[in-house]
């Protein structure tokens, strides 16, 4: 029965190169193998050439076995490589259709929404600028913090891990943001900003996020971790110079039975 298997054993046919294992022990690194009657015959990728060997000294089982997992790795291999292919394609896609104007663009499923930038204002704390007059102080750090009006923003996200196309308007820091909650506003940052010196002392509550650039000036922006329900922003700034863009937006939590 084994010797009849053996006469329709096919042409083993190999991308790679394998082990023709003996019962010796030893092996013969081979390109591919067929068995003929009661010879094995090989190609020896060490040589480069056809060679042959008694079947009876060949341990089919063993290297049949070893074909299989290779066949099956290689499969993974190339079914990884396809699914990578077709996610690049597909974000290749996307990214064509993102706007070539600088700004912040949220990835709603199959839609693409522009985020409008919000405004922001600085506010300086009553209490600190009181004392400034008082003193008379010319170097004298100023409290104060940057807000932006409104207690929600008016782009909610359907997802506690958005993702987001962002196009700087320069080649300055971005990120995502977590604001507080103020009076009919939301608290963008805390600032120190010391009169006569352009640099500012700022405190953002910046979120850790995966940055992937996907094309010459494009980025896509997403948090490593999922939201907590509240408001938050896309930003961009130079740090120290009070220049921060915000594309403001509210995450409002799952809803019940979700």
């Amino acid at each position: 029965m084994r010797r009849f298997l053996a006469l329709l054993f096919l042409p083993m046919l190999l991308s790679a190169a394998v082990k023709l294992y003996l019962k010796d022990g030893s092996y013969q690194t081979v390109r591919e193998y067929k068995v003929e009657g009661d010879r094995v015959r090989f190609y020896s990728t060490e040589r480069g050439q056809w060679e042959e060997v008694p079947l009876e000294l060949v341990d089919l089982k063993k290297t049949e076995a070893e074909v299989k997992e290779q066949q099956a790795e290689e499969r993974e291999n190339t079914k990884a490589l396809d699914e990578e292919n077709q996610a690049e394609r597909q974000q290749q896609e996307e990214a064509g259709r993102v706007p070539q104007d600088p700004g912040v663009y949220y990835i709603n499923g199959a839609q693409l929404v522009t985020i409008k930038a919000g405004e922001s204002e600085y506010v300086s704390s009553k209490k600190r600028t009181a004392l400034k007059i008082i003193t008379g102080a010319q170097v004298l750090p100023s409290k104060g913090w940057i807000e932006m009006k409104g207690e929600h923003s008016p782009n909610v996200v359907a997802s506690a891990t958005p993702e987001f196309y962002i196009r700087p308007s320069e080649e300055e820091r971005f990120g995502i943001l977590k604001m507080k909650p103020g009076k009919d506003a939301r608290i963008v940052e805390k600032v120190s900003k010391v009169q006569g010196i352009d640099i500012a002392d700022e405190e953002p509550d910046l979120v850790e996020v995966f940055r992937l650039q996907v094309a010459d000036g494009l980025y896509k922006v997403w948090p490593m971790k999922p939201l907590e329900p509240g408001e938050y922003g896309v930003v961009e700034y130079t740090e120290g110079n009070l220049n921060m863009q915000i594309w403001d937006f509210s995450w409002p939590g799952a809803k019940k039975g979700s």
